[in-house]
């Protein structure tokens, strides 16, 4: 474990509103420690890490203007986007690994942190994107409360669709929009591809409540997102056919009309997978375009489609601790 992480845990808790010491109490004999995403793994991240990677206290790797959002998020001023390091998920392709596994980032303040949501504004940023946020929760909350009355613009929660119910639940007073990836419905496979077997058991009642407290899109006069939820899916070489079943859920589960889908071509083979040959190449035309035509097949032509070119390494940022 990187040694910068753990200088993280000796920071102060800050107060959190009550909903979220359900999910996050450190520190004495009666902490349950973190139960924040599906895993409740109930580390005590005071003195030891859970799955996540992540300490007791904020580490993250890059905040900046990015423009690689889809258009209603990123406009053409940028999505205000911190990047947050480590991930509830293990996913075996991911293109942000460094930050995600190997934990890469600065240990900041919830001070630093709320300091860092005014720049991203004062920069002209649409709204405030948080990647990977759920594992910082008890510290981010009081950073957007300390801001609360200077922040005009929306709170973007931007996540692997891994999160539990009640914890999307209790953020409906911080988040305006939400942007979640719906990536799997078999469990073999999310158990194989992000060591998580429960993935969908717990994605579709997260996305359920997202879509319920959000409402319809609401966009303003510029087409910029102020309210909703945009569901994003990323087409996986050699398993279109799960990307389908996921569609059929859509269709049938969640209300018309009131999200948007993302169905994303972007795969890009970044390291070879010895246990996952099919994952060494880019998805091809066919197998995006049979998706795609499936979607329009079941009505759910609200949302984005992305070009074959949008699969290439530069619409990952680098990250060097940029704007923290």
């Amino acid at each position: 474990m990187p040694d910068h992480l753990l200088s993280g845990g000796s920071r102060p808790m800050p107060e959190l509103p009550a909903p979220f010491t359900d999910f996050y109490q450190s520190g004495g004999p009666s902490s349950t420690g973190c139960r924040l995403c599906p895993r409740c793994c109930g580390a005590d991240r005071a003195v030891s890490f859970g799955y996540c990677q992540a300490p007791a206290g904020i580490v993250a790797a890059r905040a900046a203007l990015h423009p690689w959002e889809e258009p209603c998020i990123s406009g053409t001023r940028g999505s205000g986007t911190v990047f947050f390091s480590g991930c509830t998920l293990g996913c075996v392709f991911c293109q942000n690994y460094q930050i995600s596994r190997e934990a890469f980032g600065k240990p900041i303040s919830v001070s630093r942190l709320s300091e860092i949501f005014l720049e991203l504004q004062e920069a002209g940023a649409h709204n405030i994107n948080l990647v990977t946020p759920t594992q910082y929760l008890p510290w981010i909350v009081p950073a957007l409360d300390a801001v609360r009355d200077r922040l005009a613009i929306p709170v973007v929660y931007n996540c692997g669709g891994y999160e539990r119910a009640e914890v999307v639940a209790a953020l409906a007073p911080y988040v305006d929009i939400w942007l979640p990836d719906l990536k799997y419905q078999d469990p073999a496979l999310s158990a194989s591809l992000s060591q998580a077997p429960d993935y969908f058991a717990a994605a579709h009642k997260a996305i359920r409540q997202m879509v319920l407290q959000t409402g319809p899109p609401e966009l303003d006069g510029d087409g910029i997102m102020k309210r909703g939820v945009i569901i994003r899916h990323l087409v996986l070489p050699g398993h279109r056919d799960d990307s389908i079943r996921l569609l059929h859920w859509l269709a049938g589960a969640l209300p018309k009309g009131q999200y948007y889908i993302s169905l994303m071509s972007q795969y890009t083979p970044y390291r070879k997978i010895p246990e996952h040959p099919e994952l060494d190449r880019r998805i091809t035309r066919y197998e995006y375009d049979q998706v795609v035509e499936e979607a329009l097949r079941l009505g759910l032509d609200l949302g984005y489609m992305q070009k074959k070119s949008s699969a290439k390494e530069e619409y990952t940022p680098p990250f060097g601790l940029q704007g923290l």
